[in-house]
């Protein structure tokens, strides 16, 4: 089999898409959007029970679940390794390991959608039912940023995390 036919799309990868600096700014940049997802929340939640506030309607602990459970699905999507859901090798716990990293990467995708439906549940229940209007209704949004930030974020790290560098080695004895 023949290079071309092995490839999906005729174009290929541009080189520099496969350096470390690369990799690097992509990890970097899903830590950013990362604390940028929490510091809007936590901005939302400190603005709430300050006096600038004037509205009856406070973030509490329901506000914060979509954030947990998105930031759950992002860490189990990010542990496992891009390598494990084609591989099936009896050197890693057994047999039938794509398998299992199909289902821990399926439930870490699961947290990370019901996360953003329960923040996108959160702002139609808490805050276009009730008819609230700005700034009050800010919060709302903030609490959909967040989650989007933190699926944008899982998706940039598992991108970058699983690029293949110049220097990977393929080494057999």
């Amino acid at each position: 089999m023949t290079m071309s036919e092995e490839r999906l799309f005729r174009f290929s990868r541009p080189e520099w898409l496969n350096s470390a600096w690369v990799r690097n700014a992509g990890v970097y940049a899903a830590g950013a959007f990362f604390s940028l997802a929490f510091y809007t929340l936590l901005d939302s939640a400190v603005w709430s029970h300050s006096p600038l506030n004037a509205s009856d309607v406070h973030i509490h602990f329901v506000d914060w679940l979509p954030f947990i459970f998105s930031t759950l699905g992002m860490l189990i999507i990010n542990s496992v390794e891009k390598a494990r859901l084609s591989s099936e090798s009896f050197s890693y716990s057994g047999s039938g390991v794509a398998w299992k990293a199909r289902v821990v990467l399926f439930l870490g995708f699961a947290c990370l959608a019901g996360g953003m439906a329960g923040g996108v549940t959160v702002f139609v229940l808490k805050y276009v039912v009730k008819d609230v209007g700005f700034p009050a209704l800010r919060m709302g949004v903030e609490n959909l940023v967040a989650n989007g930030l933190v699926g944008l974020s899982a998706v940039v790290l598992w991108i970058s995390q699983n690029m293949e560098d110049e220097y990977s080695y393929n080494l057999a004895l």
